[in-house]
């Protein structure tokens, strides 16, 4: 009889009825290949690793229910409707009636995604915690160069652009940006909304090449459901700010490439309850102005607010900010009262971003700024190349990474590392933990002096750490312990050390064999000491790694391999450490 024989009319049972092949799937739907990934991919759904590979380990298995949960999806028959239509377009060309090709590109169904982010995300805080790759794929394709070869259309990336736009001019307006870091890849960025913590990746400004390593067909599916996804999160967050979604920019600054600067304008006269609707004629004025008075009477009715007031209607905008948390405040006011202007050469978008994002103004070279280059108020000239031109005395040049180390350090750092033509201190990331990873480079603790500082803490010399502050002599240099009771500390620890020494003592006399017995003369004790001493030093170190192994004994083989596998990443990170201790030490001696 064979292994896995089944009788006759007897269900399935276990990991057989459970999951089902990829290729048994799409009989079960009767779909081809890619409208399967598709489905997949606006539902949520991904394969699974069963336990017992029924059919095999070479294929992917998907579970039951999932399959069940596509087959009863609206959007399956929206998509064949699609497909029947596509070949009446494809007859009616291969026929030569391009009229009736045409009127039935026209008439073409359509269909929307907006079902599916209400059932995937019920709530908004679902959907912000899926939010870090949605971001990163629309500010990718937001600066892809469109392609008929991959089916890029231009409406598409201008779309991604206007998103990627919206939620920066939002994140920006609110001060809810916390870290950036600028790597090879891109420019991270971290913002925190309703509690969230949000990364994203934004490539650079640099042209950008297909490859023919990436599906482009699996990413524009991916990229239509993200669109939809941001659209209602702007959608979402715009209203909480009384701003009217999409937002409405000017034409000008649009036609200028600055579509950043417009939303910060719009957003700023919608909440000065301004109006930002276009010109009408004088025909419809009329009914203009009966639809706000009847608008303004039911806020005066809702929210009790006087029609004389300009800005009657941002009681929900000043509520807020007294609701801001103590990180919102710090961000806020980083930047306050200065004014930057930035060169031609620096990345110009980024710093539009960031610098508002932490209270400061910023300008830049070409029409449609803000302000001047001659303005005389400028504090900070954001420059990456030595300028020929005319130098202002009133105000300091630095390079565009003084922004980003002071965002991520929440102070203003000293400009003299960043000077024009310097060479740069380190770019540190701020998602590093330098105290769990074990190493702290230098200018992070130069950064972290500069906090304390700022702050008016007290920190230990330069050299000593945590460890060096549990000695009483340190801890009285650091200012945190008075002399009385540095030296009860210090009669407490070496009366400590004098316990710990006697008990090492009786130890190794136990071990020897020798405790309680009389030794027969001072000469054999003085000829005996030394292979003593070393025997006893062996037999406790013995006893020691016996005691260290005697828990890895008692676990299971899965945590035994999880142990082993935690004890060699903490051999790869001393190994780490001690390669960066050791070049630190080349360089200061090469200095």
């Amino acid at each position: 009889m064979p292994k896995h024989y089944r009788p006759a009319g007897k269900k399935k049972e276990g990991n057989a009825a459970r999951y089902m092949t990829r290729s048994q799937a799409l009989k079960h739907l009767q779909v081809n290949l890619n409208l399967f990934r598709r489905l997949c991919i606006v539902k949520g759904i991904f394969p699974r690793e069963p336990k017992k590979k029924v059919k095999g380990n070479h294929h992917t298995y998907y579970h039951v229910k999932d399959i069940a949960f596509l087959q009863h999806e609206p959007l399956l028959e929206k998509f064949r409707e699609i497909r029947t239509y596509q070949k009446k377009v494809i007859k009616a060309k291969a026929k030569k009636n391009e009229e009736l090709a045409r009127i039935l590109l026209t008439r073409q169904p359509t269909y929307k995604l907006d079902r599916l982010i209400r059932e995937r995300y019920p709530t908004f805080i679902d959907a912000l915690r899926d939010l870090d790759d949605c971001l990163t794929m629309v500010h990718l394709f937001a600066v892809l160069p469109a392609s008929d070869r991959e089916k890029l259309e231009v409406k598409r990336v201008h779309n991604c652009r206007k998103l990627s736009h919206e939620w920066q001019a939002y994140i920006s307006r609110n001060h809810a940006l916390r870290k950036v870091f600028v790597s090879v890849k891109g420019i991270y960025y971290q913002a925190e909304l309703e509690g969230q913590k949000i990364t994203w990746l934004t490539p650079h400004a640099i042209q950008q090449v297909f490859t023919n390593d990436v599906d482009f067909g699996v990413m524009l599916t991916f990229l239509e459901f993200y669109e939809t996804l941001l659209a209602f999160i702007n959608f979402k967050l715009y209203h909480s700010m009384n701003v009217k979604y999409p937002p409405i920019l000017d034409s000008r600054l649009e036609a200028l490439a600055a579509d950043l600067y417009a939303l910060s304008r719009y957003i700023d006269a919608s909440s000065r309850g301004m109006s930002v609707e276009p010109k009408v004629d004088a025909s419809s004025s009329s009914q203009s102005n009966g639809r706000e008075e009847s608008e303004l009477r039911l806020a005066q009715l809702q929210h009790q607010l006087p029609s004389s007031e300009p800005g009657a209607l941002m009681h929900l905008v000043a509520d807020k900010e007294v609701e801001e948390d103590e990180d919102t405040k710090m961000c806020k006011s980083l930047f306050k009262d200065l004014k930057f202007f930035l060169s031609r050469e620096v990345p110009r978008e980024s710093l539009l971003f960031v610098i508002p994002a932490f209270g400061g103004m910023v300008s830049w070279e070409g029409e449609g700024a803000p302000f001047k280059e001659d303005d005389e108020s400028i504090t900070h000239h954001i420059i990456d190349k030595p300028n020929s031109g005319h130098m202002y005395l009133s105000r300091e040049y630095v390079q565009p990474q003084w922004i980003y180390d002071c965002v991520n350090a929440l102070i203003i750092l000293p400009t003299e590392k960043y000077l024009v033509g310097r060479e740069l201190p380190p770019h540190l990331s701020p998602f590093v933990d330098n105290e769990a990873e074990g190493y702290v480079p230098d200018y992070a603790e130069t950064i972290k002096r500069l906090q304390a500082a700022a702050r008016n803490d007290v920190l230990p010399l330069p050299g000593v750490g945590k460890d060096d502050l549990e000695d009483p002599q340190n801890l009285l240099y650091a200012g945190v312990m008075s002399r009385a009771e540095e030296a009860e500390a210090a009669r407490t620890r070496k009366k400590m050390e004098e316990l710990e020494k006697q008990y090492h003592e009786e130890l190794k006399m136990e071990l020897t064999g020798s405790a309680g017995e009389e030794s027969e003369s001072e000469d054999d004790e003085a000829k005996t000491q030394i292979p003593e001493e070393s025997e006893a030093g062996a037999a406790v170190s013995q006893i020691a790694e016996d005691v260290a192994a005697m828990p890895r004994l008692l676990m299971s083989r899965k945590a035994r391999g999880l142990y082993d596998a935690m004890k060699m990443g903490d051999e790869r990170k001393n190994e780490t450490v001690e390669r960066l201790e050791r070049r630190r030490r080349i360089l200061k001696n090469a200095q």
